[in-house]
């Protein structure tokens, strides 16, 4: 059982520690560097190598913080909560959930990976069929989702088929017509295959956009848009009763949640594109971080020492945001994804057991890509009021085959970046001085192929459990997202009573008389 008077005792004694700036702490600790950086490294055999540095010596950790905040992981049972996120313990309490998207990549009970393993083979088997003409020629996939059934897909298509696509993927999740409209311009009806991807089979958004693709495929002379149509669900009879064949209906278990899904089925897109191959790959870098996040202790346990720092900054620091920038335009959509895993899964004012939590909890997520971002938003980061965490993301492999200085000067300015945050300058003129200590972590990873690729997913996500735990939050279930559903459901039946202003808002959008 959580000692909650232990853990507010030690938040206490953490916001009563010295901040000692970067400089002082690296001309305190000669090994500084070594102790804050960890290499984490395995051969896949045949499904390749992951390796990856992590770098928090920017950052304003010390030993002091660093045991303390051990204390608190002790205290709030650490090391149980994380035996029972593999163990099929109910870990979300709220929903009465245990939270298994670990066996989907083999790091689970054995039950649970017996049964991951039996739906992922037959959505290989699909896969397979696909690639080799069973389903006639298939140029085209339109998969159809929201949240965690868009973000993930989308992020590892763009990351994983830079070199080779076997098949031309196009994610939608927005409701907007023209998102639609878009990938219809970009395929071939007469070769094109329809993912419906909804844990429940319900969502609003999903089930307009799929209605709209299978009239589309009507429209230009399909014979029976139905059979075009692979539905990845928790919800099998839901789709069936949709109208989907059953045999085209790719289950996934209800305890794995929707931000969490990427290594079930609803990951057949990712399959479809890069091949089962490279999807294996993925499920067995995020397996590797796995057994990491499992079996190493205290500072030495990654994913652990991140969420050390962000809770640093977020509560000792008042750092209301963390930004994250991706050297490499493979991971340009790693930000979008990482908002959602972080802010939907820890963004909650209640505790497990109902009492109102002390301080604050998610910090809001941002960020952007490469060079792009230098010139958009690094003046606030280096000379701006706000003190604001950042994580830089680099692989040492390039993804282009052009001259080697493209990729050369990407790094150099990442590394100057983490360099010029922590040292700033002085300078006579007020406008040209950049005050430093500002802190930076970095992910430098040797390629961004589908192993490592997995390996950094993963890491996040346990990184976000590892924080919910000391925060004594749940970050499995997403109850603030329903609110503006249902309004949005009474606006559209014409019940409820709503405000002056939503009031005058729908006659002027014509939603009301």
């Amino acid at each position: 059982m959580t000692d909650q008077t232990k853990i507010n005792a030690v938040w206490k004694r953490l916001a009563e520690m010295p901040h000692r700036t970067l400089s002082e702490l690296f001309a305190n600790d000669a090994d500084r560097v070594a102790n804050l950086s960890q290499r984490i490294e395995a051969d896949l055999g045949e499904l390749g190598q992951v390796g990856m540095l992590l770098d928090w010596s920017k950052t304003h950790l010390d030993d002091a913080l660093l045991h303390a905040f051990e204390e608190m992981a002790d205290a709030s049972e650490f090391a149980s909560a994380r035996e029972a996120l593999f163990s099929g313990g109910i870990v979300n309490p709220t929903e009465g959930r245990p939270a298994t998207h670990g066996a989907m990549r083999g790091s689970g009970t054995d039950a649970d990976v017996e049964e991951a393993q039996a739906l992922l083979a037959r959505m290989g088997m699909l896969v397979e069929a696909i690639h080799e003409g069973a389903l006639g020629e298939v140029k085209h996939l339109i998969h159809i989702g929201i949240g965690g059934s868009a973000l993930g897909p989308a992020l590892a298509i763009d990351a994983l088929t830079r070199d080779l696509k076997l098949i031309d993927v196009h994610v939608v999740s927005n409701i907007d017509g023209l998102a639609l409209e878009q990938a219809f311009a970009a395929c071939d009806p007469a070769t094109t295959l329809i993912a419906i991807a909804s844990k429940t089979f319900t969502t609003t958004e999903t089930i307009t956009n799929a209605t709209s693709a299978l009239n589309w495929l009507a429209d230009n002379q399909v014979t029976d848009p139905s059979g075009r149509v692979i539905a990845l669900t928790a919800n099998p009879e839901g789709a069936v009763e949709w109208g989907v064949d059953e045999t085209r209906i790719l289950p996934f278990p209800e305890s794995v949640g929707g931000r969490y899904s990427l290594w079930s089925s609803i990951g057949f897109p990712v399959a479809l594109a890069v091949g089962m191959e490279d999807f294996q790959a993925m499920l067995a870098g995020a397996q590797m971080i796995d057994n990491h996040f499992r079996e190493v202790n205290g500072r030495a346990n990654a994913p652990l020492l991140a969420a050390f720092g962000d809770l640093y900054y977020s509560r000792v620091r008042g750092c209301q945001t963390r930004a994250v920038f991706a050297y490499d335009e493979r991971l340009a959509l790693l930000p979008d994804y990482l908002q959602q895993l972080e802010m939907e899964s820890n963004g909650k004012s209640v505790r497990t057991d109902g009492q109102p939590v002390e301080g604050t909890t998610a910090a809001v997520t941002w960020g952007g890509v490469g060079t792009d971002a230098q010139h958009a938003v690094f003046q606030l980061l280096h000379q701006g009021t706000h003190l604001i965490p950042v994580d830089f993301i680099a692989s040492i492999a390039p993804g282009d085959e052009l001259d080697p200085a493209h990729h050369r000067n990407l790094l150099m300015n990442c590394l100057a970046q983490g360099a010029a945050l922590m040292a700033g300058k002085q300078a006579d003129d007020p406008a040209r001085a950049y005050p430093g200590n500002r802190p930076s972590a970095m992910f430098l990873i040797d390629d961004c192929d589908a192993a490592t690729f997995g390996a950094l997913i993963a890491f996040h996500e346990h990184r976000t459990f590892a924080g919910a735990v000391l925060m004594g939050i749940n970050p499995f279930d997403q109850f603030g997202v329903e609110l503006g559903k249902t309004i949005a459901k009474q606006i559209d039946s014409g019940e409820g009573e709503f405000d002056a202003s939503t009031n005058a808002l729908m006659q002027a959008a014509g939603l009301r008389a």
